[in-house]
């Protein structure tokens, strides 16, 4: 029996979950083909509230850059914010993206001169990172969002999020 629905719930499904960034199999995804990364930036590489890059996440991102990725950052945020995390890491990036549209995501790979199916996208949002990935057609990565607090809006979508993609269960 077919459950009504279901195929178009399998966009808000991540290719692969982790409970972090560093989490990320890179390996794996080098044997699967992917060159590029779009990466969001808030509760994904920095916590919502924070105004500075961890040294840790810096090394990460270099890295990925030390084993061939090319990254683009693409983030909802104010665009003051984007460009501050863009000039601080020397990567590109698309602020305002308003994902999940698809333009931000096509703006992110010209910038990365890949083609979809060498691209991954890794953000903490099944409603934006995740969904605007897959409609791409992007392998997309789930991860836990680094901090609790948040936008009070991302924080009533993450109880949506939860009617379509039990998160925990799945680590």
């Amino acid at each position: 029996m077919r459950v009504a629905g279901a195929k178009s719930l399998k966009k808000f499904k991540p290719d692969k979950h982790f409970k972090d960034i560093f989490s990320i199999d890179i390996v794996s995804l080098k044997e699967e083909g992917i060159k590029g990364l779009i990466c969001d930036i808030d509760n994904t590489i920095v916590p919502w509230s924070e105004e500075r890059v961890m040294e840790v996440v810096a090394d990460w991102l270099t890295e990925l850059d030390k084993k061939g990725f090319r990254i683009c950052l693409v983030s909802n945020g104010r665009e003051k914010r984007v460009a501050f995390f863009s000039k601080e890491l020397g990567l590109p990036a698309v602020g305002r993206a308003v994902k999940p549209r698809k333009p931000a995501f096509e703006q992110a790979s010209r910038k990365l001169g890949l083609k979809r199916e060498e691209i991954a996208v890794i953000g903490d949002q099944i409603f934006t990172d995740i969904y605007g990935g897959n409609r791409m057609g992007f392998t997309t990565i789930l991860v836990e969002p680094m901090a609790e607090r948040e936008f009070i809006g991302t924080r009533i979508m993450r109880l949506f999020e939860n009617m379509v993609y039990k998160r925990r269960e799945r680590l």
